[in-house]
């Protein structure tokens, strides 16, 4: 039997084709940028904890100075990007995730970076990541020393996310063998389960990331624990 049908141009097919999962994409996009419910401690029967010092003595305790701190970088959006500064500190339209944590810092009178380079300089083989060769441009923007510092002078808490009631905002989070860092939010998904506050160059700076990323250590700092020549001002 003769075929009396017309074939498709191929071009069509492949422009069909393009369309569809070009279609799909915006499908895909669209559902996930939809706003989706935000939960806070209290709706889990969560009390906030709140810091026993305000450094700063604004009023506010230093966990809630932190994460007002974070989510002003977060709202600012700063390009990612890690480039050697001189005089260590990037302008506030540039960052990566270290940035997040020492501006966060800053907003509770903190210089985390004048901290950590004092205790490079006075404790330099507890940093292997300096070589013997502190620096004090880029030291304190390297995930691994800031691990040593919190670890050093910050409460130490549990790495798992589903015990959410041990997970307060102002909290530090340390992903991936040290590849990656950031401040706990106040928000929280269905599930109890914070958001996390970081720069790692995605759109939302402040979103359901803690079960992405492997977590290799939660830090709650405490300025009280800091010897007294550590706590220095911005």
């Amino acid at each position: 039997m003769i075929n009396s049908g017309k074939r498709i141009p191929l071009k069509r097919i492949f422009v069909a084709v393009i369309t569809g999962l070009f279609l799909i994409l915006v499908i895909f996009f669209a559902i996930n940028m939809l706003p989706k419910k935000v939960y806070y401690g209290e709706d889990f029967g969560i009390e906030r904890v709140k810091s026993g010092v305000d450094f700063n003595s604004n009023g506010v305790d230093d966990y809630a100075d932190i994460l007002l701190g974070a989510r002003i970088d977060a709202e600012n959006r700063p390009k990612y990007d890690g480039a050697y500064v001189e005089g260590g500190y990037p302008n506030d339209r540039v960052g990566v995730c270290t940035d997040v944590v020492w501006r966060a810092f800053k907003n509770a009178g903190y210089s985390l970076k004048a901290m950590v380079d004092k205790d490079i300089a006075d404790n330099t083989a507890d940093y292997p990541r300096v070589g013997g060769k502190p620096d004090p441009n880029i030291d304190f923007r390297r995930v691994p020393n800031l691990h040593i510092f919190f670890e050093k002078y910050a409460i130490a808490l549990t790495i798992d996310i589903s015990d959410i009631a041990n997970w307060q905002p102002g909290d530090i989070v340390i992903f991936d063998n040290d590849k990656h860092i950031g401040v706990i939010s106040d928000k929280r998904n269905k599930k109890g389960i914070t958001y996390v506050i970081h720069n790692g160059g995605q759109l939302n700076r402040e979103e359901d990331y803690l079960g992405n990323s492997k977590v290799i250590a939660h830090y709650r700092f405490d300025g009280s624990r800091l010897p007294e020549d550590l706590r220095i001002k911005w």
